[in-house]
């Protein structure tokens, strides 16, 4: 079966409740969504039980599914607001800290080498920084909705991935210098 008539498929059989189509869906689909709800937040544990409570929304919500873009993408915005709740109602985010005025950014290209040594960078920022910059930059969220999606001012969404960038790139030039990269 072709993937739209499978996807097809799926999504009548999520709509009439079938257990079997349910985790069909959750096996094809919670490798990713794994994945996508770790980029917020780290504990394997604590992702996957964010991951489940958002098959459960997904599996709840399919009709609301207006098969407009990709069903996995709708699964993925599902999921990333679920990390998210996950992460306010278990007091991770802290709220609006005070910013500093944001200055224009520079962009530059990471060479395959530090990917696996920015996603360890990655992981250690302080999680208001680590939700920004996993938003725009993994997501490809504009400020806008991670304003929008966070409660927080746009600008605040912009100074906090600068700080992000900043530190990734003040870690990296130390790990660079220790390494004798430079």
């Amino acid at each position: 079966m072709e993937k739209a008539n499978a996807e097809a498929h799926n999504i009548k059989g999520l709509i009439k409740g079938d257990k079997l189509v349910q985790k069909a869906v959750y096996d094809a689909f919670a490798p990713k969504m794994l994945a996508a709800c770790q980029n917020f937040i780290s504990d394997r544990t604590l992702a996957e039980e964010a991951m489940n409570n958002g098959f459960v929304k997904v599996f709840f919500n399919i009709k609301k599914y207006k098969q407009e873009g990709s069903f996995e993408g709708w699964i993925r915005k599902i999921m990333i607001r679920e990390s998210l709740s996950f992460l306010r109602k278990k007091k991770f985010v802290i709220a609006s800290q005070s910013e500093i005025i944001l200055e224009k950014q520079k962009t530059y290209q990471k060479p395959v080498e530090e990917v696996s040594e920015i996603q360890q960078l990655i992981e250690r920022l302080p999680i208001e920084f680590k939700i920004v910059f996993n938003l725009y930059a993994i997501e490809g969220y504009s400020h806008k909705e991670i304003a929008e999606l966070l409660k927080i001012p746009e600008t605040t969404s912009k100074t906090r991935l600068f700080r992000a960038r900043k530190i990734l790139k003040e870690q990296l030039q130390t790990i660079k210098k220790a390494n004798g990269r430079f």
